[in-house]
């Protein structure tokens, strides 16, 4: 069995019989974070709408692929294999949630961030409005749909690296994305 990497480089202490982490170096753990948190955060912030929620899923998410490097198999990316841990986890924590009209927050902040960098209230605004009626659309989708939609424009991954994370053929994640951008393109029509 090979010696799994991280980063192109071995992972530090990784015995090869075992695939354990034994000796696992911190420094190496928190190159991982640094190189991969910004977007498991925007990933998770896509999910949940709310900025500190997403901070706290993206450092359970981190916590899980520590407390599970023995199970990656290095049969896909990194990348790959923490957007599938940050799915999972963001999945769970919506399907627990009994409220989730919890954007307003996170909108309010988007709202503050939008003011402070532009020299218009009316574009700031407008901005905030876009990015309510893309929620309210995005909302409006199934879940297979709107999880399609954000990794290819969020997260700008290939076709393969979704497919992996979704367990299915490349081309059926061509077919489904196409079906899942004309179904965005009708429900964005009809919002206002």
């Amino acid at each position: 069995m090979p010696v799994k990497t991280f980063m192109n480089e071995p992972v530090a202490g990784q015995s090869v019989e075992g695939g354990t982490p034994a000796g696992w170096v911190s420094l190496e753990f928190a190159r991982l974070y640094d190189e991969h948190s910004r977007a498991i955060f925007y990933l998770a912030l896509r999910f949940l709408g709310n900025p500190q929620k997403a901070e706290d899923a993206t450092h359970d998410v981190f916590l899980k692929a520590f407390r599970r490097l023995d199970q990656f198999r290095g049969e896909a990316s990194v990348r790959t294999w923490l957007y599938r841990i940050a799915i999972n986890h963001c999945q769970n924590l919506c399907q627990s949630w009994h409220n989730r009209n919890i954007h307003a927050s996170s909108d309010d902040i988007v709202f503050e961030a939008a003011v402070a960098k532009t020299d218009s209230p009316l574009r700031a605004l407008e901005t905030k409005e876009l990015g309510q009626r893309i929620q309210k659309t995005l909302d409006a989708l199934s879940e297979e749909y709107r999880l399609l939609l954000l990794l290819v424009a969020d997260e700008e991954l290939s076709y393969e690296e979704i497919a992996a994370l979704v367990g299915q053929s490349s081309d059926a994640v061509r077919g489904k994305l196409h079906r899942a951008r004309k179904a965005f393109a009708a429900h964005f029509e009809k919002t206002v």
